[in-house]
């Protein structure tokens, strides 16, 4: 890159001083959303950033840790996403289905990110900090609370959160099939067919209590 290509991009991707590091974390979620995570280095990151290629190493020690703080910033924003859903909800049972909808929405948009989230927390000994201490974890947990009106044990909940988090996972990665889409027009787009297969989803525990 020549100098006056770096200089332009420092111009249009100005950091505050002392910010270096969120720069830096921005910039990788640039490359791994347009480029994909083959593409991603700290000489890429520094690039992208318009900084010096030994810039990034005041921070991070090499690729791993910079992945660690991107997913950190992941599961931060999965967690904001999660909250803005539940504000909006006026009861428990809209709670659910819009946190569930979020979710995915956070999946489909970023999914460079949410993978790199997920591939970063896989090997780790506890959950994320992000998920614990009402982070994105405890919002789904403390709204099944709420929903069950305080009935069931702990491990029962605990289940049921794990439950409701894999349902939400496992739709992510499915919603963009294509043998869905007749399914989404009859039920009047994509949104609507998110919000169809959460409520769907105590359908049989219903039938079981008839």
């Amino acid at each position: 890159m020549s100098e006056m290509t770096q200089t332009a991009a420092s111009e249009a991707r100005p950091y505050h001083h002392g910010d270096l590091s969120r720069a830096l974390v921005e910039a990788a979620r640039r490359i791994l959303e347009t480029e994909g995570p083959a593409a991603l280095s700290l000489r890429a990151v520094a690039r992208e950033a318009g900084v010096s290629p030994a810039a990034p190493y005041h921070h991070f020690k090499d690729k791993g840790e910079l992945l660690d703080a991107v997913a950190h910033e992941g599961w931060a924003a999965l967690d904001t996403a999660l909250t803005e859903a539940r504000c909006k909800a006026v009861d428990s049972k809209e709670r659910m289905t819009g946190l569930g909808v979020a979710y995915v929405r956070f999946a489909r948009e970023n999914p460079a990110l949410y993978r790199v989230m997920y591939d970063c927390s896989r090997d780790k000994d506890a959950l994320p900090e992000q998920m614990k201490e009402e982070g994105a974890y405890c919002q789904v947990r403390n709204t099944i609370g709420e929903r069950s009106g305080g009935t069931v044990s702990p491990i029962d909940l605990e289940l049921a959160t794990i439950a409701a988090w894999c349902a939400a996972h496992g739709l992510a990665e499915m919603a963009s099939f294509k043998q869905f889409d007749a399914l989404k027009e009859a039920l009047g787009g994509e949104e609507a067919f998110l919000r169809a297969v959460f409520e769907h989803l105590g359908m049989f525990a219903k039938l079981d209590q008839a």
